[in-house]
């Protein structure tokens, strides 16, 4: 049983929702990474999403966009992010899920990288463009080294894809509540709660809605039909507003408890 599995689990046998905040590492840089992490954790984050910069981030909107822009000046990648995940494991279990694109994996490592994920702490990878029908060979290397892998079921998606997602898919689903990218946004449309329905119908796992998710009344919202809510435009968001902030960790992390306590 992965972290992740664990979390919802427990989440489920206390009647509560998942928190999955996400933050682009590297951004302001790799030590202020590490202390949102742990900072996350301490606010109540029952998982983290770790956002794994790219030079095209062609699902992602102009705040995590512009994230990876300031991340890859340093420049950072996977090999730079792990050992902050090793080190974040020493002060905390709290899962961490790889929010990442292919072509970094590729760019990092062959055969091994799940092993290679493991090792430092990883518990699961969510690839943006890595469509189910290409991910086979990836997938099972995941599973041999009991990482999960999670896959986003769009509002555009058919119930025939859905139940391809729900194959592939471990640990949880993750839900995209808007066409297009991400980015904050003022209302959550209330075909998502139908959408979260239909992905119910094919897979047993917890289902996540994240892309938009940026006020207390959206997780609230979202966590009335939904196992899990992830939020991260408006935290990114936040940590852009404090570059320059000597409360930078600390005012994200008060965001994160302002959110979780919806």
């Amino acid at each position: 049983m992965t972290r992740i599995t664990a979390k919802f689990e427990k989440l489920k046998s206390e009647s509560r929702k998942a928190f999955i905040p996400y933050i682009t590492a590297g951004d302001p840089d790799l030590a202020a990474t590490e202390s949102l992490l742990l900072a996350l954790a301490d606010a109540g984050a029952d998982v983290i999403e770790l956002g794994v910069p790219f030079s095209d981030p062609m699902a992602d909107g102009p705040v995590i966009q512009r994230a990876s822009e300031r991340a890859l000046k340093n420049p950072v990648g996977v090999a730079d992010i792990l050992p902050v995940v090793e080190r974040v494991r020493e002060r905390s279990d709290v899962p961490i899920l790889l929010f990442t694109y292919f072509n970094p994996l590729m760019q990092f490592g062959g055969e091994n990288l799940g092993e290679e994920l493991k090792r430092a702490g990883v518990d699961g990878v969510l690839v943006t463009d890595l469509i189910p029908e290409e991910a086979g060979d990836f997938v099972a290397g995941m599973r041999r080294a009991e990482l999960d892998t999670v896959f986003l079921v769009a509002p555009t998606s058919t119930d025939e894809r859905i139940k391809l997602i729900a194959e592939h898919s471990s640990g949880f689903i993750y839900v995209v509540a808007r066409t297009g990218v991400t980015g904050v946004r003022d209302n959550i449309s209330v075909e998502v709660r139908e959408l979260v329905g239909r992905v119910r119908r094919y897979s047993n796992l917890p289902v996540a809605v994240g892309f938009g998710i940026s006020t207390p009344e959206h997780v609230r919202d979202v966590w009335s039909y939904a196992d899990g809510a992830a939020v991260g435009s408006r935290l990114v968001l936040e940590i852009e507003n404090n570059l320059n902030s000597p409360e930078l960790i600390e005012k994200v992390a008060r965001l994160a408890r302002e959110l979780k306590q919806a």
